[in-house]
């Protein structure tokens, strides 16, 4: 019920504009969710939802970005720590250079890709549990793509 419900509040806050914990607790329980403020509340923490300025001068609720300066520091990072990438059903494994697991690992959390569980680190390999079969094969190919435009620099 969780997931379904946290997946509804990231729609909403893509489709409407929301103001306050008022505002989403009232459209979940329109869209039949029977929760309470402080559910709404954990909600908002653990989805990361950060309050944006809007073009009319309102704070509204949106999914917290990764800034230019972490994109390219995380480019940076998978382009020149990940070894190889690839999955079975929803697990995926990372390969990085010796002590470059838990860097990768902590950059890779911090996106907050919808349909990742969770990710443990060791010195040189994660492994990252999906929801699903696509999201894993999804989480490969953008490793990938990352990994294809290797910075030799390093």
């Amino acid at each position: 019920m969780k997931i379904k419900r946290q997946t509804k509040i990231l729609e909403l806050i893509k489709e409407h504009k929301i103001e306050t914990q008022s505002d989403l607790l009232e459209m979940l329980r329109r869209n039949g969710f029977a929760v309470t403020q402080a559910t709404v509340s954990r909600d908002i923490k653990e989805l990361r939802l950060v309050k944006v300025l809007d073009a009319d001068g309102t704070y509204q609720y949106a999914a917290e970005s990764v800034s230019p300066m972490q994109e390219e520091s995380h480019f940076y990072l998978f382009s020149t720590a990940v070894v190889s990438v690839d999955y079975a059903h929803c697990l995926v494994v990372i390969k990085t250079r010796s002590g470059m697991a838990q860097a990768v690992c902590a950059a890779l959390d911090s996106t907050s890709r919808m349909g990742v569980l969770g990710s443990i680190a060791g010195d040189d390999t994660i492994f990252v549990a999906t929801r699903t079969d696509s999201v894993s094969a999804a989480l490969v190919s953008d490793i990938k793509k990352l990994m294809s435009q290797k910075n030799n620099s390093f």
